[in-house]
C-alpha cells in the first residue's frame, strides 16, 4: 500500500445535470474527451443523468477535480450549449472504519480508496514484510505492468528535445522531479543511431527491448568532481492516483551533437495532459536557468577527450589575470577598460536611457602580442559573464554558440582569427562566404538590449571584409595590441624569466636588444637563456654572452623565416 497524498483537502466530484436543450451526443463527447470515459461508461452515465436528473464524475483528488472542472467548463463554452455542471467537495467515508472523514486517497494495486487519518496512522505502525520488487526482462512487460487496466490505445505520449550540451541541467531537473518514482530501469540500446521511444519499448516477441543496467556518463562542468548523467532510463511514476512513465534517451544524428529526448506517457484525459505540461514546464525552466555553465569560460568540444569523459561543452579553468599582468601600453589598457569593463558596468543606465547594450570590439596586432592573454584578462574581470571562445575552424558551430550566448547572457563571444572567415569577398569560396554571412546575421540579429559582447581578434586587419569592419553596430571599437615597448619588454623579461638568476643589468640588456619583438618572442628568449645558462654553469648565472647566443640563433642563424615564426617585426618588415 502506498499513500500518494496525505494532505487534508477533501476529495471532490463534478455533477452533470440533465436539460432538454443540450444534445446527448454533446454530453457523451464531454464524458469521453474531458473525463476519459469509455463509450460504454459514457453511455451508462448518460442514462443515469436522464433517469436521476444528474450524475457525478468522481471522486477525484481535489487538484485533479479542479483541473477537470475547468476543462469541462471550457468544453461547454466552446460548444455553446447551456449544460449545467457544478463542483462539489464530498465527505467520502473511510473504507476501513466507515467514519465520514476519509480525506486521503490511497492506491492499492489498481484501485484508489479513501481513508481517514486515524486508519492511515494505524497502518503506518504495523510492520509488514516488504514485498520483493517484481523483476522484468523486457520494457514492454514493465509498461504493461505499470499501466495495468489501461489499453495501449488509451495511452498518450508527449515529447520534448533539448540540446545535448545542456544535459547536466536537464539531469538535475529530472532528479528533482522524479525522485519519488516507483521504479527506474536502464534500457539496452541495440543500435547506436536508433532513437528510443515509448512505441519502440512496447514491441514484443523477438523485437522486445531488453532491460539493462543503468548507464551513466561523467560530465566535466569545471568543478572539483564531474556530474553523473544517465544515458537512458525509464521512470515509472504516480501522482494523485495517476500513473505515468518517463523515457530519457539520446537523439543522435550522424556528425551532429546528440540531443536529449524526453517522452512522457500518460492515460488519455485532461488530468494526464495537465501533469505532462507541469513536468515539461519545470524542465524548461531548469534549462533556461542554465545554472551549471553560467559565468564560466566555455567552448563546444569536438575533439578527442583522453580523460574518457563525455564531450559537449569544455569548461576552461584559466587562472585569473591581474591588470598589471597585461603587458600593454597604459593608454591601450585604459581604452580597453573604458570600452569593455566600464561599458559593462553602465549597461543598466544605458538601457534606462534607451541605448543599446550590445557591443563589438576588434583586437588587432601582430602575432604573439598578447591578444589571447588580453581576452583572459577580460574574461576574469567580467563578473557574472559567460565567455564563449570560438576558433576559426569552429565557425560552423556559430549557431549553437549564439544560442548558448543568448541563454547564458550576459556573455562575451570571442572569435579568434576572424580574418580567416571575414576577408575580402573576392578572395572567398562559397563555403567561406556562407560562414561570413552567418556571422554578420548573428551580429545584426541581436536585440538592442542583448547583453552580449563580441570580441574579435585578427593578425591582419587590412584583410577584413568591409561589411564587417566598416559598418557601425558590428564593430564599435578597434583596439591595437602592439608590440611591447621597452618598458613592456622589461616586464615580460621579468615575468617569463622569474626563475632565472637575472641581475638588473642583464635583464635591462635583454629588454633593450629585443626591440621590435613580440611577447611570444621574449618568452622563447627566456627559455633560450635558461638553456645557455644550464650548458655553461648548470644554471647558476645568466650573462651577456647567453643573450648573444640566443639572439643569434633566433634572428640570424635560422634565417628570416625563423625570425618571422618567432615574432620579430624587423624580419617581417624585411619580408
Amino acid at each position: 500500500m502506498t499513500n500518494d497524498a496525505r494532505g487534508e483537502r477533501e476529495p471532490a466530484q463534478i455533477l452533470i445535470y440533465n436539460d432538454d436543450d443540450t444534445p446527448d451526443e454533446f454530453v457523451i463527447g464531454l464524458l469521453r474527451q474531458v473525463f476519459g470515459k469509455s463509450d460504454r461508461e459514457a453511455a451508462a452515465l448518460m442514462t443515469r443523468i436522464e433517469r436521476e436528473e444528474k450524475a457525478a464524475c468522481g471522486p477525484y483528488p481535489q487538484s485533479v477535480a479542479e483541473a477537470l472542472f475547468k476543462s469541462a467548463k471550457q468544453y461547454i463554452w466552446l460548444g455553446q450549449h447551456p449544460l449545467k455542471i457544478t463542483f462539489e467537495e464530498i465527505k467520502t467515508p473511510c473504507e476501513l472504519c466507515g467514519k465520514p472523514q476519509g480525506q486521503t486517497d490511497v492506491r492499492i494495486g489498481s484501485r484508489t480508496v479513501w481513508l481517514c487519518s486515524d486508519c492511515i496512522r494505524a497502518a503506518d505502525t504495523v510492520s509488514t514484510p516488504k514485498e520483493a520488487e517484481k523483476e522484468f526482462e523486457h520494457a514492454c512487460d514493465v509498461l504493461d505492468w505499470h499501466f495495468t487496466g489501461v489499453p495501449r490505445s488509451k495511452l498518450v505520449t508527449t515529447i520534448r528535445q533539448f540540446p545535448g550540451h545542456m544535459r547536466v541541467d536537464v539531469q538535475a531537473a529530472i532528479n528533482r522531479l522524479f525522485k519519488n518514482a516507483i521504479r527506474l530501469f536502464g534500457l539496452n540500446e541495440e543500435q547506436r543511431y536508433e532513437t528510443l521511444s515509448i512505441s519502440r519499448l512496447l514491441r514484443e516477441g523477438r523485437y522486445a527491448l531488453a532491460i539493462a543496467p543503468l548507464l551513466y556518463s561523467d560530465i566535466d562542468v569545471g568543478e572539483k568532481s564531474p556530474v553523473k548523467c544517465l544515458d537512458n532510463g525509464l521512470w515509472l511514476c504516480e501522482q494523485d492516483g495517476l500513473r505515468y512513465a518517463v523515457l530519457l534517451c539520446a537523439h543522435r544524428e550522424y556528425s551532429r551533437e546528440p540531443g536529449i529526448r524526453l517522452e512522457i506517457v500518460v492515460p488519455a484525459g485532461t488530468a494526464g495532459a495537465v501533469l505532462v505540461q507541469q513536468c515539461f514546464g519545470e524542465l524548461e525552466q531548469a534549462v533556461q536557468a542554465a545554472r551549471t555553465y553560467r559565468g564560466k569560460i566555455l567552448s563546444l568540444d569536438a575533439d578527442s577527450d583522453y580523460r574518457g569523459r563525455s564531450l559537449g561543452i569544455t569548461v576552461h579553468r584559466l587562472p585569473p589575470v591581474a591588470r598589471d599582468e597585461v603587458i600593454l601600453p597604459e593608454r591601450t589598457l585604459r581604452l580597453l577598460d573604458r570600452n569593455v569593463l566600464n561599458f559593462v558596468g553602465t549597461r543598466d543606465q544605458l538601457r534606462r536611457l534607451g541605448q543599446s547594450t550590445r557591443k563589438g570590439i576588434l583586437l588587432y596586432g601582430p602575432p604573439g602580442t598578447g591578444k589571447t592573454h588580453t581576452i583572459r584578462y577580460l574574461a576574469t574581470h567580467l563578473p557574472g559573464h559567460t565567455t564563449l571562445i570560438i576558433t576559426a575552424e569552429q565557425i560552423g558551430l556559430l549557431g549553437a554558440y549564439m544560442s548558448l550566448a543568448r541563454l547564458l547572457q550576459p556573455s562575451m563571444v570571442v572569435i579568434e582569427d576572424v580574418d580567416l572567415i571575414a576577408r575580402d569577398r573576392d578572395d572567398m569560396g562559397p563555403c567561406e562566404e556562407s560562414m561570413l554571412n552567418k556571422l554578420l546575421n548573428e551580429m545584426d540579429g541581436l536585440k538592442e538590449d542583448a547583453d552580449i559582447l563580441f570580441v574579435l581578434t585578427t593578425n591582419r586587419p587590412e584583410d577584413l571584409e568591409g561589411a564587417l569592419a566598416g559598418r557601425p553596430g558590428r564593430i564599435d571599437q578597434a583596439i591595437e595590441v602592439p608590440l611591447p615597448d621597452e618598458t613592456g619588454r622589461g616586464k615580460l623579461v621579468r615575468l617569463y624569466g622569474k626563475g632565472l638568476p637575472l641581475d638588473n643589468a642583464v635583464a635591462a640588456e635583454a629588454a633593450r636588444r629585443s626591440e621590435g619583438t613580440s611577447c611570444a618572442f621574449i618568452k622563447e628568449l627566456m627559455r633560450r637563456l635558461a638553456q645557455a645558462s644550464i650548458a655553461r654553469d648548470g644554471g647558476n648565472s645568466v650573462v651577456s654572452a647567453d643573450i648573444d647566443e640566443a639572439l643569434d640563433d633566433m634572428l640570424f642563424s635560422g634565417g628570416r623565416l625563423n625570425a618571422q615564426l618567432l615574432g620579430s617585426a624587423q624580419a617581417m618588415a624585411a619580408g
